[in-house]
């Protein structure tokens, strides 16, 4: 029986799945939320709530320990600066999981996990990145307005069509597309005749 024996193997050895987990509590820390598979959410929720745990204590032995576990100085500086003083009134429960659906290839269940404390800093990125993309259409017109041709005025009838002058060709010139040399079994297309 395996009674009180909650740890998620996720089908990996204890090193893999401990370098595993550290790599996503850092890319929680990092980006505020992340992308991941159900399971994967559900192992990294406690080692998540450790670190913010460790951070609110503030101690150098608490960042030494933090530091022991994820293995890289900015995530745990960025821990114990940003994300740890948010949630100092807050007694567990630091973390969301947000069930997604299935995943189209292998239909397996995804979830997004991201901070209780940081969504409001989620929705101000996205709003000011919203902001910044957009492009005024006007550039675009005043643009295309110079590359127009204007008409000429006509020539006079008796000169030859032969002598007239050539227009010159528009700057959007479209390459013939070139047969493209297939390789197969490492022969040359020259090489097939012989």
């Amino acid at each position: 029986m395996r009674h009180q024996k909650k740890r998620i193997k996720l089908g990996r050895t204890a090193e893999h799945r401990k370098a595993l987990l550290a790599n996503q509590v850092c890319s929680l820390i990092q980006h505020q939320r992340i992308k991941t598979t159900l399971a994967k959410a559900k192992a990294v929720r406690p080692l998540a709530e450790k670190m913010v745990t460790l951070g609110k204590k503030g101690s150098i032995h608490a960042r030494r320990t933090a530091l022991a576990t994820l293995r890289q100085k900015n995530a745990v500086k960025k821990l114990f600066d940003d994300i740890a003083p948010r949630s100092v009134n807050r007694n567990g429960g630091y973390t969301r999981v947000v069930k997604l659906g299935q995943r189209k290839s292998d239909s397996a269940s995804m979830a997004f996990i991201e901070w209780v404390d940081g969504a409001q800093v989620i929705e101000e990125k996205a709003a000011e990145e919203k902001k910044t993309k957009r492009k005024e259409p006007e550039p675009k017109s005043q643009q295309r307005a110079p590359e127009r041709e204007e008409p000429k005025p006509e020539e006079p009838k008796h000169k030859e069509p032969a002598a007239k002058e050539e227009k010159p060709a528009p700057k959007a010139v479209v390459e013939e597309a070139k047969p493209k040399k297939r390789r197969w079994f490492g022969k040359k297309s020259g090489d097939e005749g012989k």
